[in-house]
């Protein structure tokens, strides 16, 4: 990375540096793996470069479909060029299936297909380990306001049926996943973040047999090993297809 830009931000997976534009970043995408809120940590080389040619091939496929998202273009394998945004501190994930978290907090089998799409809200905040949270503690705490929290909601919606299409046509089945949202500079609510194997869980619907076959960061959080294969199998597979 060129000297003159400066660190904006480091993440578990990602740093930003500001851009010779003041509404851009550029964003690096580290060959870093966390899970359980970083108790756990590995490095696996070539693992930014998939993360960022996935999410930048995701992203450009939600753009044709009229998501407004932050992606505006590649700057080489590991780093891509967005639009400067003010981060809403909420993840936002979606469930199309049972697994990991909501089996542990509540009486749902795992595997269990849910009637409709489930949406869990956390505050994005490591000291309190990123807790599930309410809409009235969102108003209550003026993160954002009803509307635009009803908007988000109706993006993650959107998304998720443009993505469970998308996967599906490459043979994966898309179980759950984590968006973050931003405001730009003129207010527009925007798909921030990467939707990439890291955020993203993904079966391999190639599998004959009733196994689970996870082609994603459960199997660095799992110790299933072969991390870099599967992400390398989802690049392959998209780009195939795109």
């Amino acid at each position: 990375m060129n000297k003159k830009y400066e660190l904006i931000y480091e993440g578990k997976a990602k740093k930003v540096f500001s851009h010779d534009d003041s509404d851009k970043v550029i964003i690096e995408f580290k060959d870093d793996a966390t899970a359980f809120n970083a108790l756990k940590k590995a490095k696996f080389e070539g693992k930014g470069k998939l993360n960022c040619l996935i999410s930048a091939r995701i992203f450009e496929h939600l753009k044709k479909k009229n998501i407004p998202t932050h992606f505006l273009r590649l700057k080489n394998e590991n780093t891509m060029i967005a639009k400067k945004i003010k981060v809403i501190p909420l993840e936002i994930v979606l469930r199309n299936i049972a697994y990991g978290s909501l089996c542990k907090q509540t009486t749902i089998k795992p595997r269990t297909v849910l009637a409709k799409p489930l949406i869990d809200i956390y505050l994005k905040n490591d000291e309190l380990n990123d807790p599930l949270i309410t809409r009235d503690r969102i108003e209550l705490m003026k993160i954002l306001s009803s509307k635009d929290l009803d908007l988000i909601i109706d993006l993650t919606l959107k998304i998720n049926s443009i993505l469970k299409n998308f996967f599906k046509k490459i043979q994966l089945q898309l179980v759950d996943f984590k968006l973050e949202f931003g405001y730009d500079f003129k207010n527009n609510i925007l798909l921030a973040d990467e939707i990439s194997p890291d955020n993203c869980r993904l079966w391999d619907l190639q599998q004959k047999n009733d196994m689970i076959i996870s082609l994603d960061k459960d199997r660095f959080r799992n110790d299933l090993g072969g991390l870099i294969e599967a992400y390398s199998e989802i690049n392959r597979r998209i780009n195939n297809f795109i």
